[in-house]
């Protein structure tokens, strides 16, 4: 059984950039380029376990988008992403550019999940 990834990115090339890594590890991808969507998408879909967000989105921030989606899914865990940011809000962050090894370490930190 793959896992599920929620991935969200205002950057359509980053977006498809980081679903095709996580696809690449083994994990089903759901992709938004908008937190609010992605909220939605959240609450109906019960099987994401993990959210990669960037953190400079408009609208709603990445650490804004981590903590409503761990109100409505406790058991979510989120990722933040940044080219900027040096501050991952209490959550794991990611710097881009970013390789795929990268991802796959701070996954595991952060999940536990055994990928290839």
């Amino acid at each position: 059984m793959s896992r599920v990834a929620l991935v969200v990115d205002d950057d359509p090339a980053v977006l498809e950039l980081l679903a095709e890594m996580l696809e690449e590890l083994g994990c089903e991808v759901i992709t938004q380029q908008d937190a609010a969507e992605a909220l939605t998408v959240l609450g109906e879909d019960q099987r994401i376990e993990i959210l990669l967000t960037d953190i400079n989105m408009p609208g709603i921030a990445g650490y804004e988008l981590a903590e409503q989606a761990k109100r409505l899914r406790p058991g979510v865990k989120p990722i933040l992403v940044s080219g900027r940011e040096t501050d991952g809000y209490g959550y794991p962050l990611l710097r881009k550019p970013l390789l795929q090894s990268d991802l796959a370490r701070v996954i595991k930190e952060t999940t536990g999940w055994p990928l290839s």
